[in-house]
């Protein structure tokens, strides 16, 4: 049980932080009309709270590896 606990929290940390970096990374919302080119950038916070829970994930499951 501790095995199937421990990859999955390892699994689940590298995804949260992989979705995090990529929300930071693309841009929201984006629009070309002509010689005008508009970006709406909106709050990162919901992205930096995936990335300290997938830091937690992986802290959880490699803790695990030292029982």
């Amino acid at each position: 049980m501790n095995n199937v606990l421990k990859i999955v929290l390892l699994i689940i940390g590298v995804g949260l932080i992989a979705y995090g970096l990529y929300a930071i990374i693309t841009p929201e919302f984006a629009i070309n009309a002509g010689p005008v080119q508009v970006e709406a950038h909106g709050d990162n916070t919901q992205s930096y709270a995936m990335i300290g829970f997938g830091v937690l994930a992986l802290i959880a499951g490699l803790a695990f590896r030292r029982r």
